[in-house]
């Protein structure tokens, strides 16, 4: 049997867990006196934020150098490459978790 469209408005949350969760941080945020736009966020996870971001600085610096010296199609691959393994850490990088 084929449903047809939903009416009403679309769910916030996928889970009643996830809704639980976000009303659980909203009181907590209010508890603390957080405005909406505040965050905390655990040192380490900063800290390995801040880490991962200057790998990726370093890279582009490097790339940058060496294109400047060389463009050969050899060179520009082992640019490519540095510059992936250093942005793949960013990629998966979650302030929350």
């Amino acid at each position: 049997m084929e449903q047809g469209p939903r009416t009403g408005r679309p769910a916030l949350y996928c889970r009643p867990s996830h809704r639980q969760r976000d009303y659980e941080a909203r009181l907590r945020g209010r508890e603390l006196g957080l405005s909406e736009s505040e965050l905390i966020v655990a040192r380490g996870a900063i800290d390995q934020l801040h880490d991962q971001i200057y790998i990726l600085e370093c890279a582009i610096e490097d790339v940058e150098r060496d294109l400047a010296e060389d463009q050969s199609v050899d060179t520009m691959g082992r640019a490519l490459a540095w510059l992936l393994e250093a942005a793949r850490p960013l990629r998966s990088a979650r302030l929350t978790d």
